[in-house]
């Protein structure tokens, strides 16, 4: 059994702490059918999660979390089997005690994409990308009407007002520098974005990023796209933000090929806007990441991290 996590102060304490944690997830999986397999948790996510075995891996949600595990135990159902590029197969997913939620999937094959793209040669990046332009479009295509009742916004053109109305202290919070906060206001009025999504609203990923996607080091195939905890519904373009700041990282070639094989291309002022928008919009760590242009002005940075020239 796992305690209640609720606050700030309770999440602390109890979710890095492996003397808590394993005997929970240990009970759960016992419950689940699977006593005895060793488990193994992961060092990265936001979330707890265990590897169980080989074969399996365990998610778990606290209370505070607890719409995430829902949302992703419904997402990934949805996509069994639909995407080109495979992503976990759900074994089981709801609640556990004291208000935690989990998710019991499939363990996909291969090494974080992040962590070996270094080593993919450049032909193989090219077609790496180009798969996942693919399976974007085929994401972005499918209905999301099923998934309406467990994933947000609901009305798009409020979201972005809210978005916008905290996009400067967002900016600061994080430690921008002055220079580009005062931007940003003038630079998201002169950005028309559509307050319904187009064509129509879109399931998104959200983070679609290298750390994201699996591969095998060997051959350079994808073998996996994961983490949908933070799916959304709304315009296609959002998902672009993780596209070109973490999959192709301000190569305008590869954002081209990629969006090739999408069968569309974004404005780069389109995703720039979306940038300082996103949920977990944070423009001094890309700035970091990617580096700054040197006129050092918003139009520019969207030309560079988002341009396709």
């Amino acid at each position: 059994m796992l305690p209640p996590v609720e606050t700030d102060e309770q999440w602390d304490a109890i979710v890095p702490d492996e003397t808590i944690m394993r005997p929970g997830a240990e009970a759960l999986a016992a419950r689940l059918g699977l006593a005895g397999v060793p488990l193994t948790r992961f060092p990265d996510g936001s979330q707890p999660v265990y590897a169980v075995g080989d074969d399996h891996v365990l998610k778990l949600f606290p209370g505070a979390a607890a719409e995430d595990g829902i949302a992703e135990g419904r997402v990934l159902s949805h996509l069994q089997g639909r995407l080109p590029i495979r992503t976990p197969d759900v074994h089981a997913f709801g609640p556990y005690d004291n208000g935690w939620q989990y998710v019991l999937m499939s363990r996909l094959p291969g090494e974080n994409l992040a962590k070996t793209w270094g080593g993919v040669p450049r032909a193989d990046r090219e077609r790496l990308v180009t798969e996942i332009g693919e399976a974007l479009a085929v994401l972005h295509a499918l209905d999301p009407s099923p998934l309406q009742d467990v994933l947000g916004p609901g009305d798009w053109g409020a979201f972005l007002d809210r978005q916008r109305a905290g996009a400067v202290e967002r900016q600061r919070e994080r430690g921008l520098a002055a220079a580009w906060v005062e931007q940003i206001p003038g630079f998201l009025a002169s950005v028309p974005l559509p307050r319904t999504p187009q064509p129509g609203p879109s399931l998104l990923h959200t983070e679609v990023m290298q750390q994201h996607f699996l591969l095998d080091p060997a051959t350079h195939r994808l073998t996996g796209l994961f983490d949908f905890e933070p799916a959304m519904i709304g315009d296609r373009a959002y998902d672009f933000v993780g596209v070109g700041l973490f999959v192709t990282r301000g190569d305008p070639k590869l954002l081209a090929r990629l969006c090739a094989a999408y069968g569309h291309t974004f404005d780069p002022d389109t995703l720039l806007a979306y940038t300082l928008l996103h949920v977990y919009s944070n423009l001094p760590w890309y700035l970091r990441e990617l580096g700054t242009p040197l006129e050092g002005t918003l139009p520019a940075l969207a030309r560079a991290w988002f341009g396709t020239a």
